[in-house]
């Protein structure tokens, strides 16, 4: 069976403490990593972590991001041609964008959060885009080698440093003249990556989106109409990452499986950050995003209704996130299974299928990550056990498929 699977999990898992005291360790004494002991205790952890996601029945193993601080990892730091920002002034950001909210301090300085620019032109080289290719491999180290089709990298948006800037500061003058010259280059980065990936075995890569659950919000797109400095509409905006996906993934191989998470927000203590249905988008996307996989957060009214989901092509396939990874209480089985029924009847209505027929391209999992960040969340490791079981148990009971 190749992905998605009927039990997924969406990435970020919760860190173990000794991995968490070697980091902490390398920040207050300014060591290296390698002094402090970081790959053994990473490799560690990771071999860990991947038996317990074999032991819970879930086939699309990862790192659970351990070597990571932040779920978008150190891809776009590795991209030639970025510039990391620090200090930077408010006047760069898009300030009604639901991360840069978070972030900005009293002086109307923002801490960016470990994030780039493009000082300038964006390439791709192999011998410097190493992170993800090191994740893959220490995962593919505790997978038989026949079951590494089944691993599943997860890689930050290829706009997810654009949205957060204002229009054109997302690079310099020197760089790019305009967004659809930077797009080019970053949609050659990524199909660069993913290539270079494909190659060393991975077969299945889920890009985590909060951008595109941000223009379901209110709020941005208020915020976006009434930024004079912007060119084009919200929805221009929407079109232009449609075809930065589709430029970034074209030409991939047919068994390469791609998929989007729209994120609502992680941060530090399972705060979220967007709230709106997904219906001012969802007939654009589904239809014209060429991913093969949507990964929708849905537990709670946040995110609206299922009725969305009419407009899923017959050719795609939706992981429901219906687990919360914010809340420590476990969801009723027996709820959460008719919730998932109600989701194929709409899969079913729009296609002209019928709800067994839907439910072939449906599967499960909790909203988001456990840990988008290294630490700070609700959940104990017992807890995260528990849900990431119930998805297993409920993934058996509805299709009694991997």
């Amino acid at each position: 069976m190749a992905p998605p699977f009927r039990a997924e999990h969406l990435g970020s898992l919760l860190r173990p403490a000794e991995l968490l005291e070697v980091r902490a360790t390398i920040r207050d004494k300014g060591i290296s990593a390698e002094e402090a002991g970081l790959p053994a205790v990473e490799k560690k952890a990771i071999g860990e972590v991947v038996k317990l996601q074999q032991e819970l029945g879930l086939k699309a193993v990862n790192s659970g991001e351990y070597n990571r601080t932040r779920f978008w990892g150190l891809f776009w730091d590795e991209v030639v041609g970025t510039i990391a920002l620090q200090d930077a002034e408010a006047s760069m950001f898009r300030l009604y964008h639901p991360d840069v909210v978070s972030l900005i301090e009293k002086d109307r300085k923002v801490f960016p959060g470990e994030s780039v620019i493009a000082g300038g032109k964006l390439s791709h080289d192999p011998s410097k885009s190493v992170s993800n290719l090191s994740e893959l491999r220490t995962v593919q180290a505790f997978v038989p080698e026949n079951e590494w089709g089944s691993i599943k990298l997860t890689m930050i948006a290829p706009s997810w440093f654009h949205m957060r800037y204002k229009q054109g500061r997302a690079y310099t003058k020197e760089a790019y003249a305009n967004d659809a010259e930077y797009f080019a280059d970053v949609a050659k980065v990524y199909n660069a990556e993913l290539q270079h990936l494909y190659k060393a075995g991975l077969r299945n890569v889920q890009f985590d989106d909060p951008g595109m659950a941000y223009f379901c919000s209110q709020d941005f797109r208020k915020g976006w109409e009434e930024d004079k400095d912007n060119i084009g509409t919200w929805e221009d905006l929407l079109d232009a990452y449609i075809k930065l996906y589709n430029d970034s993934i074209r030409g991939l191989p047919a068994d390469f499986h791609s998929g989007i998470h729209l994120c609502r927000g992680n941060f530090i203590g399972g705060r979220h950050f967007a709230t709106g249905a997904y219906d001012i988008i969802a007939k654009k996307l589904f239809e014209e995003l060429d991913v093969n996989t949507f990964y929708l957060e849905y537990d709670t009214e946040r995110a609206g209704g299922f009725e969305p989901l009419r407009y899923l092509p017959k050719n795609k396939n939706v992981v429901v996130g219906v687990i919360s990874t914010k809340l420590p209480q476990l969801e009723d089985k027996e709820t959460t299974k008719e919730r998932i029924y109600k989701a194929a009847e709409f899969v079913a209505e729009g296609s002209g299928q019928s709800r067994e027929e839907a439910l072939k391209r449906i599967c499960i999992s909790p909203q988001c990550g456990f840990s988008t960040h290294e630490s700070g969340y609700p959940l104990t490791v017992e807890d995260e056990k528990k849900k990431l079981s119930l998805v297993r148990q409920i993934a058996d009971e509805i299709w009694g498929e991997p």
